[in-house]
């Protein structure tokens, strides 16, 4: 019962949430300078008669609520709109590109938990000297822009190794996979280091418990306390800071997607701020704090479940 009272609170959370970034994102984009019927219609001095016409297309002239009520409501229902520097449906133009994203996402944040969580153990495992190339490798990567990295990564692996194409999205599961790679590890290398240091400080953390010193004095392998009582007690704040990492990742996408080719929704959202396309840039934005927003759910969810003592202080709240 405290679960599901647990769950509902998050959805309804979730869907506020959602409801004050669409009033946000809409309301922000509205305001920002520029005409874009003026730049539509081309030229520096356009038609009067041309710019009337345009901004009756796409309904610039209705009042802020009713275009906003107008927009929300086709969201909702799958029409996000029409672009109008592409002249297609933004749906259309976003259903080309979301499934390379995604791949991408999904891609980085397999990086970012296998080599972040394994780093991380291992640095709090490993002893002292594990432990400070850990805490010193994490420090500098932490440190580099993604750009800085995609540019490293495309001399060292694309120019002078050639063992890894540097440009373009590739045909195919496996081809695609092979085209992804340097933008994934581009993406993730800063949020790789990041969530090595909060593996290694919540596992050291608990190493130094209470419990896990009475586990022992109780004679249980070694093994057993780190797997019982220590990474099980970990997992929370590791599934925490993984979740919100890789949420973080879709927001991220634009800089390696644009350095690498990538023809996902990155790249499109940078091409559709740099020309005006209201439509798209409002479609994208909406999408990024949507997923990031979900994930988080999934994740408060998650431990919820794991950690039941979650949900109980959650729905008491």
């Amino acid at each position: 019962m405290r679960i599901a009272l647990f769950v509902l609170r998050r959805v309804a959370a979730l869907v506020v949430t959602l409801l004050v970034a669409s009033v946000a994102i809409y309301g922000v984009l509205e305001i920002a300078p520029g005409d874009p019927a003026a730049l539509l219609a081309g030229g520096h001095v356009p038609d009067p008669a041309t710019l009337a016409a345009i901004r009756r297309e796409f309904h610039l002239d209705d009042p802020f609520v009713v275009r906003y009520v107008h927009w929300l409501g086709g969201f909702v229902t799958g029409d996000l709109g029409q672009s109008m520097v592409f002249r297609d449906s933004v749906a259309h133009l976003l259903g080309s590109r979301v499934v390379t994203t995604l791949m991408l996402v999904v891609y980085a944040g397999l990086l970012i938990l296998v080599l972040g969580v394994g780093l991380g153990i291992l640095g709090a495992l490993g002893g002292k000297r594990v432990n400070t190339a850990v805490t010193v490798g994490t420090t500098v990567a932490m440190g580099a822009p993604t750009f800085v990295i995609a540019i490293v990564l495309i001399w060292l692996f694309a120019t002078t190794l050639t063992w890894l194409p540097v440009y373009g999205t590739g045909t195919g599961f496996g081809d695609r996979m092979l085209h992804l790679t340097l933008p994934a590890i581009a993406l993730s290398f800063t949020f790789i280091a990041y969530v090595t240091r909060i593996t290694r400080a919540a596992v050291a953390e608990e190493l130094r418990s209470d419990h896990v010193d009475t586990a022992r004095s109780r004679g249980i392998p070694g093994h057993l306390v780190i797997r019982r009582h220590v990474l099980r007690n970990a997992t929370p704040s590791i599934l925490t800071v993984s979740g919100v990492t890789i949420a973080g990742l879709v927001a991220g996408t634009a800089v390696a997607e644009d350095a690498f080719g990538v023809n996902g929704i990155g790249s499109l959202l940078v091409q559709s701020a740099a020309r005006q396309d209201l439509a798209v840039v409002q479609a994208i934005s909406l999408f990024v704090v949507a997923a990031f927003v979900v994930i988080n759910t999934i994740v408060d969810i998650t431990n919820a479940v794991l950690d039941p003592r979650l949900a109980r202080s959650g729905a008491t709240a």
